[in-house]
């Protein structure tokens, strides 16, 4: 359920920056943000660029673009 949340302007600024480079809205860019921080919160051993590659393949594989990763085989 969408709730609304008051940001600074400085964020919004920076969001609609970035969501115009990816293509996202401004609400989805803050969401991407969040989504991020709380990944890496949640996991602070693993970099942010491979974090950034697991979101990658999950998204390429609900595409079918990807192949999963079947371990021992």
């Amino acid at each position: 359920m969408p709730t609304a949340v008051k940001v600074s302007d400085e964020l919004v600024v920076k969001a609609k920056i970035k969501a115009k480079i990816f293509k996202r809205s401004i609400a989805g860019q803050i969401e991407y943000w969040a989504k991020i921080g709380q990944i890496v919160e949640e996991n602070p051993d693993l970099p942010l660029p491979f974090i950034q590659e697991i979101l990658t393949g999950k998204e390429e594989i609900k595409s079918g673009q990807g192949t999963p990763y079947v371990f021992g085989e």
